[in-house]
């Protein structure tokens, strides 16, 4: 069959833009002498819509939108991701659904099967589950119909449920020619992989071609890849639409052409998903201006170089807020880099109102000596002045901290913790400097001091982040054994050689720190557990 995957980037909620995308795709498939086009999981509303599902408005405007998607579906089959209503009494309401549509007729819909309620995912709070799956005729064709989970569960990879049924080995005792995948599959650095093996397991128990077409696109702190994939009846990946953009790719399932295989480039991926998730995020929002401060050290440097490419250098702020204790290089370093970048630059000493503030609250301490409350006074007046040059001229602060620090809480609350967005706040502090490193792969962009020198708040003198943190190698370590393998202490220091007792303390800084975390603006979701999206524990427990 002659078939086109359009993997478009929907806004959630924006019915009419996606729509639109919809209806373009389907002319552009015709073109092509496409038989069929298939789209992502709920392409109509965009993943995830979320509570809009609980309003009955936006059920309404989600119909009507597919009756014109139905109207210009003339000469062509459309299998598109829509929400509707379930019209079987069960737990709940609604089903998500792929709409198969041809010759400006509505086929029916083919529920999703597996619906999973962990990580970033809550579906069942929302969807009842389709009991059954058939073959539809579709273009002369017997054709299997799924949608994202329900090929996960046969992968064997899903960590976190075990489901009644298994819809891969269901469709292969019905022996389909081909069966297609609508996927909303997000970004993490094992996911792509991940993706293609579920997909090839599933592809060799069919014995016939499946192809999965994944939604590409950032919608809040999800990102989502695209690299929607078309894999052989004996597992072999024979096409891939493009990484991180949208694509509309043409396959021919009678054809053989060799087999390709998926990028290779940890680094270059992140860096990826980072531009589209910040851009992604500016642009639905109807903003196109980010300020960041600027403090000559490693955080800062990556995320002005990632608004440039996100938003255009043009677009990008960066704001220099010296202190008494600022050294000479961050600010050379700074400016070297806002010359290279391209982008703006302000400079706004902290000086006078530092000095104001410790005028004015020693009367009201008590005697006591100063400590970390007159290094914190320092982060909460630059991020006053950020919120107000963002208040008075347009710009979303982009907030600089990093994993490992808001793990530890090395980090102000309403101080370098505030902003509209946290690009790198799922990225580790040795991961900030492997994209320090791609990013000057070819060029010196960030001043190679900046990526040399110890790292520094610069709210004391002489200050290190080594003076209240382990090397950010064992911190890292510790994090990713424990957030995302979900590894016990003991087992983390056996497996490294650290004393169990710094692994413990490690933890429990993770869990004394969550309330800052929930006061966080939104961060850019790239590993299996970010603390976003897909993390719940509660603020005060006894466990840690």
């Amino acid at each position: 069959m002659h078939l086109t995957i359009a993997q478009i980037n929907p806004t959630i909620g924006d019915l009419s833009g996606n729509t639109t995308k919809i209806l373009h795709a389907i002319q552009q498939a015709k073109q092509q002498g496409a038989k069929l086009v298939l789209f992502p999981e709920l392409a109509v509303t965009g993943y995830p819509p979320e509570d809009f599902l609980l309003l009955p408005q936006f059920l309404t405007d989600t119909s009507h939108a597919l009756d014109s998607i139905i109207a210009a579906a003339t000469d062509i089959a459309v299998v598109v991701g829509v929400v509707r209503s379930n019209s079987i009494p069960g737990e709940k309401p609604l089903c998500n659904s792929a709409a198969i549509i041809e010759n400006g007729q509505l086929i029916g819909f083919q529920d999703k099967m597996l619906l999973p309620t962990y990580d970033v995912f809550d579906e069942r709070r929302f969807f009842e589950p389709a009991h059954n799956t058939k073959l539809w005729t579709i273009a002369g064709q017997q054709v299997g119909i799924t949608i994202c989970e329900d090929i996960w569960q046969h992968s064997e990879l899903v960590k976190y449920s075990n489901y009644l049924c298994d819809p891969v080995k269901e469709l292969s005792r019905l022996s389909p020619q081909l069966v297609l995948n609508l996927s909303a599959s997000p970004f993490s650095l094992t996911q792509q992989a991940k993706r293609l093996a579920t997909c090839q397991n599933a592809a060799k128990t069919l014995s016939c071609p499946l192809i999965l077409c994944n939604q590409v696109g950032g919608n809040d702190s999800l990102i989502f890849d695209g690299h929607s994939l078309f894999i052989a009846g004996d597992g072999t990946l024979i096409d891939c639409a493009k990484e991180f953009e949208e694509d509309v790719l043409s396959i021919d399932t009678t054809k053989k052409i060799a087999s390709k295989q998926l990028p290779t480039d940890p680094d270059k991926s992140l860096y990826n998903a980072l531009v589209l998730g910040i851009r992604d995020y500016f642009h639905k929002s109807g903003f196109h201006k980010a300020c960041l401060g600027l403090s000559g050290g490693i955080d800062s440097a990556v995320v002005a170089c990632l608004a440039a490419a996100a938003l255009g250098k043009e677009n990008v702020l960066g704001v220099l807020m010296p202190s008494r204790y600022s050294s000479s290089g961050s600010i050379t370093d700074a400016l070297q880099l806002a010359q290279v970048l391209g982008i703006k630059t302000t400079e706004i000493s902290i000086e006078g109102p530092f000095k104001s503030y410790l005028e004015l609250l020693p009367p009201h301490f008590e005697g006591r000596p100063s400590d970390i409350t007159e290094e914190n006074m320092q982060a909460r007046i630059r991020g006053m002045i950020l919120m107000a040059l963002s208040n008075k001229l347009g710009y979303i602060v982009l907030s600089t901290g990093n994993k490992s620090e808001l793990a530890m809480g090395y980090s102000t609350l309403y101080g370098d913790m505030c902003g509209g967005l946290g690009p790198i706040f799922d990225v580790t502090k040795q991961q900030v400097y492997a994209l320090a490193r791609w990013i000057n792969r070819r060029q010196v962009i960030i001043p190679q001091n900046t990526i040399d020198k110890p790292p520094s708040a610069e709210l004391r003198p002489n200050q290190k982040d080594s003076d209240s943190l382990p090397d950010y190698a064992i911190l890292d370590n510790v994090l990713v054994d424990y957030l995302e393998k979900m590894h016990v202490p003991s087992v983390i220091a056996a497996d490294h050689g650290y004393p169990i007792e710094l692994v413990e303390k490690l933890i429990s800084h993770i869990h004394k720190n969550e309330f800052k975390r929930r006061q966080a603006p939104p961060g850019l979701r790239v590993s299996e557990k970010a603390f976003s999206v897909g993390r719940r524990f509660p603020i005060v427990q006894h466990y840690y």
